[in-house]
C-alpha cells in the first residue's frame, strides 16, 4: 500500500469503518423491512388483479413480466443514479417510484383501466429491482472475507416484511373494499406505504454513504478492490460477470415463473386468496430467511458450490411442484419453500461473484447492468409462464423450470473464479 493510501486510510476525518459499516448495515435493514412488504403485494395478487380484469389466465403472467421490466429500467437508473451521486439517493428515488406504481395500480383497478394497470404496474417495479440493488449497498465497506454475510444481512431483513405482506392480502382487500377499491387492489395499499416510508428512511439516514466512503477510503484498500487471489485479468473477470449474472438470471427466470402461477393453480383447485397468500409468504420467507446461512457457506466455502447448490435445490422445487396434487397446500408450501431457498443460494453466490471482481470505479453501474439481466430475466418467466400454463398446464411448467435449473452447475463451475475460500483481510 502506498503512503497516500495509507494516509487516507486513517485520515481523522473519515469515520471508522467498522462503525460506518454498522450503522450503514443498520439502516438498510429497517428500509428493506419496509420494503418486504411492498414487494410481498404484486406476488401475491398481481396475476390475480389481471386475470379478474382480463378474464384470461393465459395473460395472468403478464403484470409478473411488467414490474420486472420496469425493474429492469429501474436496475439502470438506480445504478447510474448510485454510480454517480451515491447509494443514498439511488436507493431513495427507486422506493419513492415503486410507491408511485402503487398508487397508480390502485387507480387502474378503482378504473377498472388494464391499460393503466400494465403502465403502473411497469412503474411499480422500481421497488423491486432497489429491494435487490440494496444488497450491493451493504457489500461496499464490507471486506473480501466478510461480503457474502453483508449482503446476507440486508436480504434476510426483507424476511419480516415479505412474510407479512401476504398474509395481509385479505385484511387490506376487505379495508380496500371498505373504501371503495377492489378487492384485489388492496396490498397495494400496503406497497404504497411501505416504499415510500422505505425512500424515507434511506433519504435521512444513510449518513455516511457507503459507496462514496469506500471510494474516498480508496481502491488499494481490501473492502475496495477484489483481493490478489481473486479475479486477476481481464478474461477471468469478464468470465466471472458474466457466470454471476447468469445464475442470478436463470435462477430468477425459474423463480418467478413458477412463483407467478401457484396462486393462479391454487384457486383454480378451490383454495382461497389467504392460501394462495399463506403460501407465498412461506415462498418470501425462504426466499430471504436462510440468508444468513447463505452468506456464511458462501464466505466459508466458496461462491461455486453454493451457487451450484441453487440449481439443484430449483430442480427439487420444481420436481415437487410439478407432482404435488392441487389440493394439497402442504405440498405446494414445501416446494414453494425450496424454489425460495433455491433463488437465495444464487443470489447471493451471485452477488459475492459480482462484487468480487468489479471495481470501485465502476461498481454501482456494473451492478446496475447486471441486475436488468435478472429483470428481464424475470419478465421472461413471469410473461412465459402465463402462456405455458394456459397451452399446457402448472405441472409442466414446474417440471420444465425445475430441469431448466440444472444449467447453473455447469454455468457455475465455467467462470473459473479461483476463490473457494476466504482470504483473511486487516479488516476481518
Amino acid at each position: 500500500m502506498s503512503h497516500s493510501a495509507a494516509a487516507t486510510i486513517s485520515s481523522p476525518h473519515l469515520p471508522d469503518t467498522v462503525r460506518a459499516q454498522r450503522r450503514v448495515l443498520t439502516v438498510l435493514v429497517s428500509a428493506q423491512i419496509l420494503s418486504g412488504a411492498g414487494l410481498a403485494a404484486g406476488i401475491t395478487v398481481g396475476a390475480l388483479l389481471a386475470q379478474d380484469m382480463l378474464g384470461s389466465t393465459s395473460l395472468a403472467g403478464l403484470p409478473s413480466a411488467l414490474f420486472t421490466a420496469g425493474s429492469a429500467l429501474a436496475a439502470v437508473a438506480v445504478g447510474r443514479l448510485s454510480q454517480s451521486r451515491g447509494r443514498r439517493p439511488g436507493l431513495a428515488a427507486g422506493y419513492f417510484t415503486g410507491a408511485i406504481g402503487s398508487l397508480g395500480v390502485i387507480a387502474a383497478a378503482v378504473a377498472d383501466n388494464p391499460v393503466m394497470l400494465f403502465v403502473a404496474l411497469f412503474v411499480y417495479g422500481a421497488g423491486t429491482a432497489t429491494n435487490l440493488q440494496a444488497r450491493y449497498a451493504g457489500a461496499d465497506l464490507a471486506t473480501a472475507s466478510h461480503r457474502g454475510r453483508a449482503v446476507s444481512t440486508v436480504l434476510v431483513a426483507t424476511t419480516l416484511g415479505g412474510v407479512v405482506g401476504p398474509n395481509l392480502a385479505a385484511p387490506t382487500g376487505t379495508l380496500a373494499r371498505a373504501v371503495g377499491i377492489p378487492y384485489l387492489a388492496g396490498p397495494f395499499l400496503l406497497a404504497a406505504l411501505a416504499y415510500g416510508l422505505a425512500a424515507l428512511v434511506l433519504a435521512m439516514w444513510l449518513r455516511p454513504d457507503p459507496l462514496l466512503l469506500a471510494r474516498q477510503i480508496g481502491a488499494t484498500d481490501s473492502i475496495a478492490a477484489p483481493s490478489t487471489t481473486e479475479i486477476s485479468s481481464a478474461d477471468g473477470a469478464g468470465k466471472a460477470i458474466a457466470s454471476g449474472g447468469f445464475v442470478m438470471a436463470l435462477t430468477q427466470l425459474v423463480m418467478v415463473a413458477i412463483m407467478t402461477m401457484t396462486p393462479v393453480h391454487m384457486l383454480a383447485h378451490g383454495h382461497d386468496t389467504a392460501a394462495a397468500g399463506a403460501v407465498i409468504a412461506i415462498h418470501v420467507g425462504a426466499m430471504y430467511l436462510p440468508s444468513p446461512v447463505t452468506g456464511w457457506l458462501v464466505d466459508r466455502y466458496g461462491r461455486l458450490p453454493v451457487a451450484a447448490a441453487s440449481g439443484v435445490t430449483l430442480l427439487a422445487a420444481g420436481v415437487l411442484a410439478g407432482l404435488a396434487p392441487g389440493d394439497q397446500v402442504a405440498l405446494l408450501a414445501l416446494a414453494l419453500a425450496l424454489l425460495g431457498l433455491g433463488w437465495n443460494l444464487g443470489l447471493v453466490a451471485g452477488t459475492a461473484i459480482i462484487t468480487d471482481t468489479v471495481t470501485l470505479a465502476t461498481r454501482a453501474k456494473t451492478q446496475g447492468a447486471v441486475d436488468v439481466s435478472i429483470a428481464i430475466a424475470g419478465a421472461t418467466g413471469g410473461m412465459g409462464s402465463g402462456l405455458m400454463v394456459a397451452a399446457t398446464s402448472y405441472p409442466t411448467l414446474a417440471l420444465a423450470g425445475g430441469f431448466l435449473a440444472l444449467a447453473v452447475v455447469p454455468a457455475a463451475a465455467y467462470s473459473g473464479h479461483p476463490r473457494t475460500t476466504p482470504v483473511p483481510s486487516p479488516h476481518s
